[in-house]
């Protein structure tokens, strides 16, 4: 019995033998796997971004300009005028977010492309540098990603400042489409102030305009009224009509006292009894005729009663009266309109100027390096969890 025990345990030792020599051959196949895959995942492409870096990769420079969007300070002298000053610019506030948009947008890279050539500088390095460079065959869309690359718009939402670094091949190209770029911000914040000072003043404007038509026509009535009559004031002439009857009344009381008095002394047939009565009721005919002026059916010097062309000039002189007073209010309060807009003029002002640059900042070789070989690397070991990951589960 020991005799075959002995012998089952002689047999059994090769076969462990053989078993831990196939295990450690598969260890070394593995670790010998895992350093191939670490050299051709890893090492291998860090080294040929490495050399793409300083042998391919063209120098860039960046030119920097910061700007902030200002408003027109008040006049100390329209307090005056209304307290302007207590009028604030509620839109100013949004002015440098539209500016934001507008420098990452379409439309200033399709200004700027017009202006500088975006497409010839930013393809300058794309034949020997076809990764930082641009295909000169893109479309609008393609340059406007480009230039979002490019151009890295800084925005401080608190202190409202913008600043812009942009990026070219040349040190000249930089400055150029910087200086383009502050140019074209500038013309968009003068058509925002352009817009918001009419905003200010069309309705103060059209109101002006429709009260000077009123009062233009109603000084063309009132003078048509006097071509029509030849009287310039017909309450001037009615109180030059009143002394007229005045003086009649005076001089008939006076023939009729000396008629009294020649009576006294004179029969009826007598001659001059009959001239002064003659007098008196001539006064009396004409005081009547004056009289008839002013009642409904009287004439004036032209056939027409008084009393209508005292009631026509009247009412033409109220519609005028009330069109200078509307004319006026509607002046003042387009100048009040104005002097408004003006408050909410607005301009670009400059805190860096955009300069040529001596020395090119980019691209950061070595950190780009460093960056895709963390990547790589970081890559390789979710890869290499994965793989052990799967072999521990069968």
């Amino acid at each position: 019995m020991a005799e075959t025990q002995v012998n089952t345990t002689r047999r059994s030792a090769p076969a462990k033998r053989v078993r831990a020599t196939g295990k450690s051959k598969g260890q070394r196949l593995t670790r010998t796997l895992i350093l191939a895959s670490l050299l051709f995942l890893v090492f291998l492409p860090t080294a040929v971004w490495g050399w793409y870096l300083w042998a391919r990769a063209q120098d860039q420079y960046i030119s920097t300009v910061g700007f902030s969007v200002r408003k027109e300070e008040a006049n100390p002298t329209l307090d005056l005028l209304g307290g302007l000053t207590q009028l604030t610019g509620s839109n100013s506030a949004s002015d440098p977010d539209i500016l934001y948009d507008f420098l990452r947008s379409q439309d200033i890279v399709a200004t700027i492309n017009e202006r500088v050539d975006l497409v010839g500088k930013f393809s300058k390095a794309n034949e020997i540098d076809p990764i930082f460079g641009y295909d000169p065959s893109g479309s609008l869309e393609d340059l406007t990603d480009y230039w979002r690359k490019q151009v890295r718009v800084d925005y401080d939402s608190a202190s409202q400042l913008i600043t812009l670094e942009v990026m070219a091949f040349t040190a000249e190209d930089a400055l150029e489409i910087a200086q383009a770029a502050f140019d074209e911000s500038s013309k968009t914040i003068n058509r925002l102030s352009d817009i918001a000072r009419d905003d200010a003043t069309r309705f103060s404007r059209g109101e002006l305009e429709k009260a000077q038509e009123n009062l233009t026509i109603a000084r063309q009535a009132m003078t048509a009224f006097r071509m029509q009559t030849q009287i310039v004031d017909p309450e001037a002439d009615l109180e030059g009509q009143m002394t007229v009857l005045s003086t009649l009344q005076s001089q008939l009381v006076e023939a009729m006292i000396a008629l009294d008095t020649l009576r006294e002394t004179a029969q009826e047939n007598d001659a001059r009894v009959i001239q002064g009565q003659r007098k008196v009721d001539a006064i009396q005919a004409q005081i009547d005729a004056e009289r008839s002026k002013f009642g409904e059916g009287g004439e004036g010097p032209n056939g027409e009663s008084y009393a209508q062309m005292v009631a026509q000039f009247e009412e033409l002189a109220a519609d005028m009266e009330f069109a200078e007073t509307t004319y006026r209010a509607a002046q003042s309060s387009y100048e009040t309109a104005l002097a408004e807009g003006q408050r909410q003029s607005r301009y670009l002002a400059a805190h860096i100027e955009p300069r040529l640059a001596e020395s090119a900042e980019l691209p950061n070789r070595p950190m780009l390096l460093l960056r895709i070989f963390g990547i790589l690397l970081l890559g390789w070991a979710v890869l290499l969890l994965f793989y052990y990951s799967v072999r521990d589960r069968r």
